[in-house]
């Protein structure tokens, strides 16, 4: 685990094309947990769309690439699950095929954190309970879940919040998004996404939460048939601990 007080965040593409806030926030509650976080202003795509699609050469280009950016860190963290499974799951191997990559892919990995998990389980941190906190149901993104085994430190950070969590039916339920899933066959990822929000909305929640942008974007568009707000994980905890 990582003992300086020095970050970089990668905001991933998602935060920088289409939610801004989400890595704003981020940042914010990392300085609240004590830290002094640096945006390395040439980072990119981390390869996934290109990995998911079959284009092995461009995405190892781009986790090369990514590699040498960020392995002067003590920590990387990442306000998404998707991105930070590729980075610890997939670069090792995507490398291997050049000497000596696979053992810095290895090790950027292993200093490679998902936001709450490095909140959690290396900053030690946890927020006060706030007063307005809000009742919420939690989304469990497919990568977070079942690539990284995350869920209970989001939830451990929302109660510490003072949030009530109430779980909606099979959390763990792909929200239909998928990446690029959502783009090949949208009749079925929208069927998916409505039967979430469905879900979502049956709890009373006033809030749905996910620890993962792709997600988010892709509940939204149809969160208007729900009286459910959705937002980011880091969003909520920075404006609960203003």
């Amino acid at each position: 685990m990582a003992s300086a007080k020095r970050v970089a965040i990668m905001v991933t593409c998602m935060v920088d094309q289409v939610m801004p806030e989400v890595g704003v926030a981020a940042v914010k509650l990392l300085r609240r947990a004590g830290y002094t976080v640096e945006f390395p202003v040439d980072q990119t795509c981390c390869g996934q769309p290109f990995f998911n699609s079959g284009f092995r050469a461009q995405a190892a280009d781009l986790a090369r690439r990514t590699v040498r950016l960020f392995e002067r860190y003590d920590a990387v963290v990442l306000p998404g699950g998707s991105c930070a499974a590729m980075i610890r799951k997939e670069y090792p191997h995507l490398l291997e095929r050049w000497p000596g990559e696979t053992a810095r892919a290895e090790a950027l990995a292993a200093r490679t954190y998902e936001l709450s998990e490095f909140l959690v389980h290396v900053a030690g941190w946890l927020p006060t309970p706030a007063p307005n906190a809000p009742r919420v149901t939690y989304h469990d993104s497919c990568h977070m879940n079942r690539m990284l085994g995350l869920g209970a430190e989001s939830r451990q950070l929302l109660r510490a919040a003072g949030c009530e969590i109430i779980e909606m039916h099979e959390s763990d339920r792909c929200c239909g998004f998928g990446g690029l899933f959502s783009i090949r066959i949208p009749e079925v990822s929208n069927a998916m996404t409505q039967e979430k929000l469905r879900r979502a909305d049956a709890t009373g929640a006033q809030v749905l939460v996910s620890a993962d942008p792709g997600c988010l974007m892709q509940m939204r568009g149809f969160a208007r048939q729900t009286g459910v707000r959705l937002a980011h994980l880091a969003v909520l905890l920075e404006e609960l601990t203003r």
